[in-house]
């Protein structure tokens, strides 16, 4: 990882790279933080070239669940993209699985604590249900469990 790491430095200089716990982008800061603290050095890898293809789309923030699950996406065609150019293949299964992780996430918070029926948000923190009419809250945060507070 860290050749592709001096390599990234050097073609991307407008973006900074900061060792870390987790990978993730900060758009705030146009910065990738990374960790080298892994088993799998090839994943790291995959996830670097993720983390940095959101840097070169400008992903900068979403309103919905559902815009973020289309950043995630094209950050990880991206990152396909952007392998060839340096000799990696991403597993195409692990990009799977790592999306696999936002559609859980999202199926967790759009259906109905009511009768479970999966609706579309109304704002960032409001889901109504197409079929009960039950109102919910959830945290705008993508990182804590998926809590959905009926509302009323």
């Amino acid at each position: 990882m860290h050749i592709l790491l001096k390599q990234l430095r050097m073609d991307y200089p407008n973006i900074t790279f900061v060792a870390g716990s987790a990978f993730y982008w900060s758009p705030k800061d146009t910065t990738v933080t990374y960790t080298d603290k892994t088993q799998q050095p090839e994943v790291a890898c995959w996830s670097l070239l993720h983390e940095i293809s959101h840097g070169i789309l400008r992903h900068t923030s979403y309103q919905s669940d559902f815009e973020l699950m289309e950043l995630e996406v094209s950050a990880w065609h991206k990152a396909t993209a952007l392998a060839k150019k340096y000799n990696i293949t991403i597993d195409p299964e692990h990009i799977q699985d790592c999306l696999d992780t936002y559609r859980d996430w999202l199926h967790r918070r759009s259906s109905c604590p009511t009768c479970t029926t999966v609706s579309l948000q109304k704002d960032p923190k409001t889901y109504i249900c197409f079929n009960c009419d039950t109102t919910w809250g959830v945290s705008s945060s993508r990182f804590c469990r998926p809590y959905r507070r009926v509302a009323g």
